[in-house]
């Protein structure tokens, strides 16, 4: 059975599209899917991932499970599930397509480097030199953050950094993501935790 797995990122170029991948890939490799890997497609804007999912879906067939991952970019209301706010979100209006089932559509809420903010140790390790862990407040509801003060506390805890600079998205942001611990993010967000569960589930032999 392959799994395929339609993300959000990577933009246009061939070099970003790898470290999206990659990024994702590894993530998923420390999150015990070795052996049983997802084929992750960097599909650049979210758009394009909803596009790319539903042209692959064709109905009846066996050999594969679709799945797309998007930010949800504004909050989720507790109990609802992706397909039904994609449908809703007014910059989305997204409907299930034919042959996707309430499994295929999972969300980074509210973008994906909420995740990050699970395991601020790895951010730490990262930036290294100049980190300020004290930019983030001490909360442990990440799904919750909106996302313009995500990545605010994210340029404040970065700008002095001695090697990598200030956060920024495309220089940043895979590596860190396959370098975080799975089992926070899960333990943080409910939702990194439903894709995770999916992806074991659909994976097995």
């Amino acid at each position: 059975m392959t799994v395929k797995v339609y993300v959000e990122g990577g933009g246009e170029s061939d070099a970003l599209q790898t470290r999206c991948r990659e990024g994702f890939t590894e993530f998923f490799r420390h999150a015990g899917l070795t052996g049983r890997m997802p084929r992750v497609v960097a599909s650049g804007s979210r758009r394009r991932a909803y596009e790319r999912f539903r042209k692959e879906l064709q109905p009846g067939a066996q050999d594969k499970i679709v799945i797309l991952l998007v930010d949800s970019e504004d909050p989720v209301p507790q109990g609802m599930l992706p397909w039904e706010f994609l449908r809703g979100r007014r910059d989305d209006g997204w409907e299930r397509p034919a042959g996707a089932s309430d499994e295929s559509a999972h969300l980074m809420v509210q973008c994906m480097e909420a995740w990050f903010l699970a395991d601020k140790d790895a951010l730490s390790g990262y930036f290294g030199q100049g980190f300020r862990q004290n930019a983030f407040p001490e909360r442990t509801d990440i799904e919750a953050i909106p996302k313009p003060d995500l990545m605010e506390q994210l340029k404040q805890a970065t700008r002095d950094t001695k090697t990598k600079g200030e956060y920024r998205k495309r220089a940043h942001s895979f590596q860190i993501l396959g370098m975080i611990s799975p089992e926070l993010v899960r333990r943080a967000s409910p939702h990194a935790d439903r894709l995770l569960k999916t992806l074991a589930t659909v994976s097995q032999p």
